[in-house]
C-alpha cells in the first residue's frame, strides 16, 4: 500500500469512529506503519481483555443474560461430554453454573493475542475454584462481530500447566 493511500485509509477509519481499523497491507513496511499496526493490535487486545473480564464478571454476578450476550450465535463450547453447539445450547448447558448465590468457579485472562486482520483473538487464563485454587486453564477464541463487539466462538478448558499451579 502506498504511503499516501495508507494515511488516507487510516484517517477514514478514525473519522468513522471505527475502533479497530484494519488496513489492507499488514506487512507494515515503514516504522510509521509498524506503529499504527501495533496501536491497532493494542486496541483490539484491550477490547478483548475487557470483554473477557466482563464475561467472567457475568458468572461472578450470577447474570446468565449478561453471559449470553458474550456468546456468538454459532459458538461451540467444549466440556466433559459432547460439545455444546450454538448460543442456545451453550447458555442452556451452562445454566446450572448460575444456580445458587456463589459462583462455582472464576476465571481471569492472563494473555490475549489478536490476528493481524483484527477479527479473531485468543484469550487464555486461569480458572479457580471458590477457594482460589487453580483448577484449569481456559482458552477462548473471540470474533469481532461489529465495531468493538467481540463474542466467543470457541471455548475449551485444559488442565493447568505446572507453572499455573504455583500462581
Amino acid at each position: 500500500m502506498r504511503h499516501g493511500s495508507w494515511i488516507a485509509a487510516l484517517t477514514a477509519c478514525m473519522a468513522a469512529s471505527f475502533p479497530l481499523c484494519v488496513l489492507a497491507d499488514d506487512t507494515a513496511s515503514t516504522p510509521a506503519q509498524q506503529q499504527v499496526f501495533a496501536a491497532q493490535r493494542d486496541i483490539a487486545q484491550q477490547q478483548v481483555l475487557a470483554a473477557e473480564r466482563d464475561f467472567a464478571r457475568s458468572m461472578a454476578d450470577r447474570d446468565r443474560a449478561a453471559f449470553a450476550r458474550f456468546v456468538a450465535d454459532e459458538a461451540i463450547f467444549f466440556g466433559a461430554g459432547e460439545p455444546l453447539r450454538g448460543k442456545a445450547q451453550v447458555v442452556e448447558g451452562w445454566s446450572n453454573y448460575f444456580e445458587g448465590t456463589a459462583a462455582p468457579f472464576s476465571w481471569a485472562p492472563d494473555q490475549v493475542e489478536v490476528l493481524a486482520s483484527g477479527t479473531l483473538a485468543l484469550s487464555t487464563g486461569l480458572v479457580r475454584d471458590p477457594q482460589g485454587k487453580v483448577v484449569a486453564r481456559f482458552n477462548s477464541v473471540w470474533r469481532l462481530e461489529a465495531p468493538g463487539e467481540w463474542r466467543v466462538v470457541f471455548d475449551k478448558g485444559s488442565p493447568p500447566g505446572p507453572k499455573d499451579v504455583d500462581q
